[in-house]
């Protein structure tokens, strides 16, 4: 599995994680749940993400980690914007340390921007480093603007990461987002990777060319899809995975490097489109 360092932490992370959103949190799925997350820790995916909108999602993960030595995990949660005040924020990271069963987050964001105060929230996050709740303080569905705002705001802690939507259909983020992340040495996690599937049509030229590529890496068009989102240093994407097979592809598309010829056919295939809003999620 290949690891690149996160942002302005002193940590490599493997550059494909565990995503949680949407995964069965009730039952027989949960258990589930519980054993595809055991199953990609054991495969090096170390790097696992969720948020307090996630439902129960926060407790599988609790459970999955359970026996894991901490400091080989790298656990990522979220405030939402609601919760987002200077004194919600506290309260929202300590929740989510309890249901997770963990001393500390490696990073905790917030979700998306809402009606408080940016200053407030990351003075928050900054006083959540210095009580040792959590390692780093990072953001999600940022653009630029927000991200120009939040390193002013920022007094004593830096911003390891930004959360995006980035999959071959929406690269949106490669017109000011990325390169500006890049720049200031901010990680960009990639969430929902695959989008909605579409690029993986039968008989559509996207997935011919993935085809293509993956046949020469000995590789599935999905694990060519997660190398081009972590091609970069410091990028990294978060697939939620729903089974053992499921799992395992997307543990060994984190060994998959493409080359400049691959990077270009792929760019060919996919247009890069018009620069637009970021998505929220």
């Amino acid at each position: 599995m290949r690891t690149h360092l996160f942002g302005s932490t002193s940590r490599q992370a493997p550059v494909i994680g565990q995503g949680t959103w949407q995964i069965s949190d009730r039952g027989a799925g949960a258990k589930r749940s519980l054993e595809s997350l055991r199953l990609g820790i054991s495969l090096g995916m170390t790097h696992i993400d969720t948020a307090e909108l996630y439902g129960d999602a926060e407790l599988v993960v609790g459970e999955a980690i359970k026996g894991v030595p901490r400091e080989s995990l790298f656990i990522v949660s979220k405030v939402l914007p609601q919760n987002a005040s200077y004194n919600g924020t506290i309260k929202a990271c300590k929740r989510s340390l309890q249901r997770i069963g963990t001393d500390y987050l490696d990073v905790y964001l917030i979700h998306w921007r809402g009606r408080y105060p940016l200053a407030d929230t990351l003075g928050a996050l900054e006083q959540l480093v210095d009580d040792g709740l959590i390692r780093a303080l990072g953001v999600s569905n940022f653009d630029v603007e927000d991200m120009e705002e939040s390193l002013a705001a920022l007094r004593r802690h830096p911003i390891a990461c930004n959360q995006v939507l980035y999959h071959l259909e929406e690269r949106s983020i490669e017109h000011a987002v990325l390169p500006f992340c890049l720049q200031h040495d901010v990680a960009v996690v990639a969430y929902s990777p695959f989008g909605h599937g579409e690029f993986l049509r039968r008989g559509s030229r996207g997935l011919r060319v993935l085809e293509e590529i993956a046949a020469r890496h000995e590789a599935t068009p999905r694990q060519i899809t997660l190398a081009f989102l972590t091609r970069h240093e410091q990028s990294f994407a978060i697939p939620k995975a729903t089974g053992d097979e499921h799992v395992r592809e997307n543990a060994a598309a984190g060994d998959v490097k493409l080359t400049r010829e691959d990077v270009a056919a792929i760019e060919a295939a996919f247009p890069l489109g018009r620069r637009g809003p970021l998505a929220t999620a």
